[in-house]
């Protein structure tokens, strides 16, 4: 008899599974397998989405609360940042523009590359910076980089409403009828979800490996600067002539965003379909490798923060 019990206990704690229901009010709790790496739950991640909200507007909330000029710092920020470079790369270095007025080039490039950079140095610190609250109460992880890409994106529509004022400014008054907007300007979506999904990609992936090596966080910061300069943020595509170097720069996954985005809303720069789906494949590989991480650091990151 006690071997028959035996036998069946066995047989219950190798399924790893049990499930108690409550019918009289639709409460259930599922305890499941742990799940493969690349396995990402949405039905979970959609029943959180209130929780998703919250972060959302504390990330926005608390950026600038206390300070005096608030949301205004949206604007204040990238206005200082062009008429920096209109001075350093414009005045100083001579670098072209495309014959592009300077303000329009340098904002544009400064759209899209501050939201990624914002979106990446937050995710990046997401079990550090978080660790108090995963260690008290359970959600899913994922939840929290999430919501700092979804955050970031009240910044980048503030910034990017600025873009089009100064670009309705040249467009009427300034230069009529010489900036020539196309059709590729509604890919602006598509170019805002790849810049996301890089962003969320190297963020997770970074997020993970900082949990044991912290001195990662530096070289991330160091990184991320430098590569702004290996980014067609301030130097536009067509300046580069020497084949070898050209094709290296277009191996950086944000050049045919930027690019793309500069050639549908203002007519210059280098549009190519086989640059975007590089892109799109590398956002897709990365974010594949970087779940994987975070699904197995997240298991045992509270041993090593």
């Amino acid at each position: 008899m006690n071997k028959h019990l035996d036998t069946n206990s066995q047989k219950v704690s190798k399924s790893r599974s049990l499930e108690v229901s409550k019918s009289h009010d639709g409460w259930s709790t599922v305890i499941k397998p742990r799940e493969k790496l690349l396995h990402v739950d949405f039905g979970e991640l959609w029943r959180y989405r209130d929780l998703c909200s919250l972060f959302v507007r504390r990330n926005i909330t608390t950026q600038y609360k206390q300070t005096i000029l608030g949301p205004l710092w949206y604007i204040i920020q990238p206005v200082i940042t062009v008429l920096m470079y209109m001075v350093v790369f414009g005045g100083i270095a001579k670098i072209p523009t495309d014959g592009l007025p300077q303000p329009l080039f340098y904002l544009s490039g400064v759209c899209l590359w501050q939201y990624f950079n914002d979106c990446l140095s937050k995710t990046s610190s997401t079990f550090t910076a978080n660790a108090g609250i995963f260690g008290k109460v359970y959600f899913p992880r994922m939840i929290v980089p999430i919501s700092t890409v979804v955050s970031n994106l009240l910044r980048f529509a503030i910034q990017l409403a600025l873009f089009l004022v100064v670009y309705a400014i040249y467009q009427i008054w300034v230069i009529p009828g010489q900036i020539h907007t196309n059709l590729y300007a509604l890919l602006l979506p598509l170019l805002v979800l790849m810049l996301a999904g890089l962003a969320l990609g190297f963020g997770i992936l970074f997020s993970s490996m900082t949990t044991k090596y912290r001195d990662l966080q530096l070289m991330l910061d160091y990184f991320v600067r430098l590569w702004m300069y290996a980014t067609p943020v301030v130097w536009p595509l067509s300046t580069i002539t020497n084949p070898k170097l050209h094709l290296a720069m277009s191996l950086n996954p944000l050049t045919p965003i930027i690019e793309a985005f500069k050639y549908g809303m203002l007519g210059a720069g280098e549009f190519s379909w086989g640059g975007l789906a590089y892109s799109f494949a590398f956002m897709a590989v990365l974010l594949g490798i970087g779940i994987v991480l975070f699904n197995r650091v997240q298991r045992t990151f509270m041993d090593t923060v």
